[in-house]
């Protein structure tokens, strides 16, 4: 291992190559800070060419790599096992714009780009990145691909998958692989970047990517309604989507459980209208706002709305939205929690609420359930503990149980127990449950193929084992 860290030191220069553990602790946590590995050192390379020269000697070592982003993932699929032989390669110091053409309504950077300097340098041509997420300062590009991020405007854009021509990437070997293309069509054999897109690290490392532009909104009206229960929610939604298709840009479920952790622990955070079981928080963008207005009115005239409010300005917009994305943080500051990022079906959104509540609450009678989410994708972040959060260390020890009632109920309605937080460490053996062995198989037989001798993230997702 010394000859290895040597020829790092040579390859990077030895203020690169962090072996000291107070330089090397914040990588080897997760965000959450359930997961905790150790690691040979970590290395921050500056270019693809760098990353492509760790990855070789790595690779000629046998030593496993796991490549880090923002280190912002939910489901522990940056941090490295505890035996302390794998590289952490952290990708921040890839933090180039490296082109923005508005006019083929593209912007290439690089994999360390936090994901809000890439919406401003989009910004800043009169154009419109749409990945929202609420760690967006921190998280960074090739996160975001690795894990297929979804965020608050998959309604109308589409995940990272849908918002990614062209990709860069290390390969398990050490080949740079150079597919930064900005095309819409390319119909010559695989289409080989969704390999890396949701691989969460384990066939290369992203370096580089082509993202997709869309025009700057003119007009964005924000609106924050009471409903009664999400049956009424997904109606509301149907309906707006009639009324204004494409304009309708995000549309998110909030409970009032959540809003009340969030302004319990947020400073600054008031009730935007009257408590409500359930919340939608709403954008319409390039809609007349006057239209948007008037059919808020026939809404609440019909019984589906109760109380809520429209942003006047920016900044109130701006105070709505935080109440939504400031929700994992508040739970944070809460305590510890059982974490669940599920989809189904958006129409059975109210049926998985009511069957997984009820089965829960006959389980662990004082559950409280914190759900919210992505509405309009059929998304939901649902999350459980104990009242009291003194009583949540011991509730940690019923996950297995807890996981069991809420992903055979995703499973029974067809849906998945990771929407887009990926797979990491938290569900690698989970998905074994509930994914078909022939699906399990080839994703084992891509990645034998890719990474035979199995360094590429060996902790994340099914192994090729």
């Amino acid at each position: 291992m010394q000859a290895l860290l040597d020829t790092l030191r040579q390859l990077l220069g030895a203020d690169q190559v962090l072996v000291d553990a107070a330089a090397t602790a914040p990588f080897l946590t997760d965000w959450r800070g359930r997961y905790r590995g150790a690691a040979l050192c970590v290395v921050r390379p500056g270019n693809a060419e760098e990353v492509a020269a760790v990855v070789r000697a790595c690779y000629a070592a046998a030593v496993p790599v796991v490549p880090q982003g923002g280190n912002t993932s939910l489901c522990g699929a940056a941090t490295p096992d505890s035996s302390g032989r794998a590289v952490v390669v952290s990708l921040g110091r890839l933090n180039r714009i490296l082109t923005v053409d508005p006019q083929n309504n593209t912007i290439s950077v690089e994999a360390g780009c936090t994901l809000a300097a890439v919406q401003d340098a989009a910004r800043a041509v009169d154009r419109l990145f749409p990945l929202a997420l609420a760690s967006e300062g921190t998280c960074q590009i090739g996160g975001n691909l690795s894990t297929n991020a979804g965020g608050v405007q998959v309604l109308r854009y589409g995940n990272m998958r849908e918002l990614t021509l062209g990709l860069q990437a290390v390969l398990p070997g050490g080949e740079l692989w150079d597919g930064l293309r900005g095309l819409r069509k390319d119909n010559t054999g695989y289409d080989l970047k969704q390999l890396f897109i949701g691989a969460e690290g384990t066939l290369g490392v992203i370096t580089a990517a082509v993202l997709k532009l869309f025009p700057l909104p003119r007009t964005q009206t924000t609106c924050w309604l009471n409903v009664a229960s999400p049956d009424l929610a997904v109606d509301l939604l149907n309906r707006a989507k009639t009324a204004f298709d494409a304009q309708l840009t995000a549309f998110e479920l909030v409970s009032e459980v959540a809003l009340g952790l969030v302004l319990r622990h947020i400073p600054g955070s008031t009730r935007p209208a009257a408590a409500s079981p359930w919340y939608v928080l709403a954008e319409f963008s390039d809609a007349d706002p006057a239209a948007v207005e008037r059919w808020l009115g026939e809404q609440v005239e019909s019984g589906r709305v109760g109380d809520g409010t429209i942003a006047a300005s920016e900044a109130q917009a701006r105070r709505l939205w935080a109440l939504r994305e400031a929700i994992s943080e508040a739970q944070k500051i809460e305590g510890v929690s059982i974490k669940h990022d599920v989809a189904v079906p958006v129409s059975a959104i109210g049926e998985f609420l009511a069957r997984a509540d009820a089965a829960l609450a006959a389980a662990f009678p004082g559950i409280r359930v914190v759900a919210f989410g992505h509405v309009g994708d059929g998304n939901l972040h649902y999350n459980l503990s104990k009242s009291d959060a003194a009583d949540n260390a011991a509730f940690l020890a019923s996950q297995p149980a807890v996981n069991r009632i809420v992903h055979d109920t995703v499973h029974a309605l067809r849906g998945t127990i990771s929407a887009e937080h990926g797979i990491g460490q938290l569900k690698r053996e989970e998905i074994l449950r509930y994914k078909p062995a022939v699906e399990i198989a080839l994703m084992r037989t891509l990645r034998r193929a890719i990474d035979p001798r199995g360094l590429m993230n060996p902790g994340a997702l099914p192994g090729a084992e």
